[in-house]
Parts: C-alpha cells; sequence; structure tokens
C-alpha cells in the first residue's frame, strides 16, 4: 500500500476512534434499546416536551451508530480491495479504491467535526447580526459583503434564510441586518464567527486609496421549546417605527416595524417583515435567544471570554482579517488558518475557518476539563 494511502487509511481510523468515543460506543447499541423500549410507553405522549427531547437524542444516536458502521465497513472494504488489486496486480481495481479511499476520508473527517458539535444548544436554529463598524461608507458596503458571504454560505448548506431586519447605509451598502438561519446545528457551526471582521483593499468609491473598514458579527441560537426564557412585561419597552431597509423585495416600508429594547441589560432587538404581529414575534424570539447566550456565555466564560470582550468594531478586536490589497488573504487571528482564496472565502467557502475554530474550543473547553478535574 502507498504512503500516501496508508496516511489516509489512519486519519480514518483516528476519526473513527473520535467519533465511538463522542457517542460511548461501547454502551450505544443498549442506549438504543433503552430508547425503543421508551418510545413504546403509550404515555410517553402525556409528556410532549419529554417524548420529542427523547426522540431527537434517540435520532442522533441511531445516525451516529450507522455513520460509525458504514465509515468502517467502507474502510474495511476498500483496504480489502487494494491489498487483493495488488496481490492480482490489477492497477484499475487499485485506483478506483484508493479514489474510493479518499472520499471517505474527506466524510470521515466532516462528521468528526459534526461530532464535535455537542453543545447545548449546538443543534439549535440561529440568529446572525451584522453591523457595519468604523469606517463610514466602506464599513457599510463591507458589512454588504459579509451579509452576501453568509447567506451564500448557509445556501450552500441547504440551510433556510430569513431576513429579520435591514437597514441601509447612507450612501451604500447596510448599517445593519438580521437573519434567522434554520438547519442541523446551524448554531453549532456558526457560533465560531462572532466578533470583528476587518477589510483591506483600494477604496471603489473613487478614493483610489488603501482603506481598512470593520464590521461586526453576533450569533446567539434560537431558543426552542425546550428551553424556558422568561421575559416580564415590566422589562421591556415595545416601539413601532417605519423601517429604512433596501425596500423592494427586502422589507417593507409601512409602520409595522417593532423594536424592543430590554431595559434591564439594554439589549435591542428589531424585525421589520410583513406584519407588526410577526414582527412581534420575531423580536421577541430573538430577545430570548439574546438573553440565553448572554446566560451560555456566563456558563462557559473561560472559553467564550473574546466573544464577550469583543468591544467596539475597530481595531484591536478583529478575529479575521481580509486582505485584498496589495495581496490576497484571510487569516483567523485566533487560530492562524489562512487562506490566498479570497474571493472563494467571499464567496461562502467558510467551513475550513469554522472548523479550526471549532477544534480550537473543543481543545480549550479538554484543557479546562482537564484543570477542573
Amino acid at each position: 500500500m502507498r504512503a500516501e494511502t496508508q496516511n489516509t487509511v489512519e486519519a480514518i481510523q483516528k476519526s473513527l476512534h473520535l467519533l465511538a468515543q463522542r457517542m460511548d460506543w461501547e454502551t450505544a447499541k443498549h442506549r438504543l434499546e433503552e430508547f425503543d423500549a421508551m418510545i413504546e410507553d403509550p404515555n410517553l405522549w402525556n409528556d410532549p416536551a419529554r417524548a420529542q427531547k427523547l426522540m431527537r437524542e434517540r435520532q442522533q444516536l441511531m445516525e451516529a451508530v450507522s455513520t460509525y458502521e458504514t465509515i468502517s465497513r467502507d474502510l474495511n472494504d476498500n483496504v480489502e480491495l487494494i491489498e487483493l488489486g495488488e496481490m492480482e496486480d490489477d492497477k484499475d481495481v487499485v485506483a478506483e479504491a484508493e479514489a474510493a479511499l479518499k472520499a471517505l476520508g474527506e466524510k470521515a473527517a466532516a462528521k468528526e467535526l459534526e461530532a464535535l458539535l455537542d453543545g447545548e444548544a449546538d443543534g439549535n436554529d440561529t440568529f446572525l447580526e451584522i453591523n457595519a463598524g468604523a469606517g463610514g461608507t466602506e464599513a457599510c458596503d463591507w458589512a454588504e459583503m459579509l451579509q452576501r458571504m453568509y447567506v451564500r454560505w448557509a445556501e450552500k448548506r441547504g440551510y433556510k434564510v430569513e431576513l429579520q431586519s435591514e437597514e441601509a447605509g447612507a450612501e451604500a451598502g447596510i448599517k445593519s441586518a438580521s437573519y434567522r438561519i434554520s438547519g442541523p446545528n446551524a448554531y453549532g457551526w456558526l457560533k465560531s464567527e462572532s466578533g470583528v471582521h476587518r477589510l483591506v483593499r483600494i477604496s471603489p468609491f473613487g478614493k483610489g486609496t488603501r482603506e481598512t473598514s470593520f464590521a461586526s458579527i453576533w450569533v446567539y441560537p434560537v431558543v426552542d421549546d425546550n428551553i424556558e426564557i422568561e421575559v416580564p412585561a415590566n422589562e421591556i419597552r415595545i416601539d413601532t417605527y417605519r423601517s429604512s431597509g433596501a425596500g423592494g423585495q427586502h422589507v417593507n416600508t409601512t409602520d409595522s416595524a417593532v423594536r424592543i429594547t430590554h431595559i434591564p441589560t439594554g439589549i435591542v432587538v428589531t424585525s421589520s417583515m410583513k406584519s407588526q404581529h410577526q414582527n412581534r414575534e420575531a423580536a421577541m424570539n430573538a430577545l430570548k435567544a439574546r438573553l440565553y447566550q448572554m446566560e451560555l456565555d456566563k456558563r462557559n466564560a473561560a472559553i467564550t471570554a473574546a466573544h464577550e470582550n469583543k468591544g467596539d468594531a475597530g481595531w484591536g478586536n478583529q478575529i479575521r482579517s481580509y486582505v485584498l490589497q496589495p495581496y490576497q488573504m484571510v487569516k483567523d487571528l485566533r487560530t492562524q488558518h489562512e487562506t490566498s482564496d479570497t474571493q472563494g472565502v467571499l464567496d461562502g467557502d467558510l467551513d475550513g475557518f469554522m472548523a479550526a475554530t471549532l477544534a480550537q474550543q473543543v481543545a480549550g473547553k479538554s484543557r479546562a476539563d482537564a484543570q477542573g478535574d
């Protein structure tokens, strides 16, 4: 077996080992039997919330077991094919099996990363907020570029993307935009994007000078039915206003937009969809999600300190730098992950950055747990 192929086999075996650890392979089959017994209980649906939670957990475990077994079987089958092809000097069989192993390696690596998404809210849908920072018109244009980047990323994954609100820039771009993004592990993947994003480029607005612009991203999970967040009526102020977005298909221009201010924390959320009733509900959901994110941050203060202290969207607070001039480079300042394919990144190719940050967060959590023991 060629050295490159042997490295692929070892990488797949490493991924399988992690997958087995994350689901506790030794007890997985027994736990599935327990789940099957529980769902046969005729009284299960007397408590719908508990029943739905149980069904989700069972489905997740079933998928984890199936993934592990499929990758293991395909690995063994292709290794045997390579050995057989080499014995019979059949280069076509060897080449076909090696190609299959390479594809399997990519699948195993992706599943390994998904297995790391085991945080309390990682599986939830998410809200994504984009706000222009220092840099005036340049920053508003940069915020719109980020808007396009994240929408493309989400659509490539097959996620549902819903615009909640949008405020246009004075001359170009956007001052802010808020989205709800729905799909498996949407929050788990996007949570690492919270922070300040810095752009360096030649100004497209006729100045001909190199400009630095900033925009901030804030990601927080949609609160599902299993997470109870109470917001007393006397702690909020609700205002209606005429939205000032880009118009057209993006936002309406009636007086139905809603702004909710949470008085104790100063959190402000807005929604400017079709009806005032829709907007009240959407804004309240966004507020609950923000409050829940604050609670998550408190619980994980050691890991999320950088997020909590990200400060204003300006110098010294950025998590990622996008340089278009004088050279092409996107670099994450937390993980040092970088690429010269700036256009690919701006077209939504963000998985490498998210994976690197996720792996770093998991490693940091593991060290924190070890120190606490």
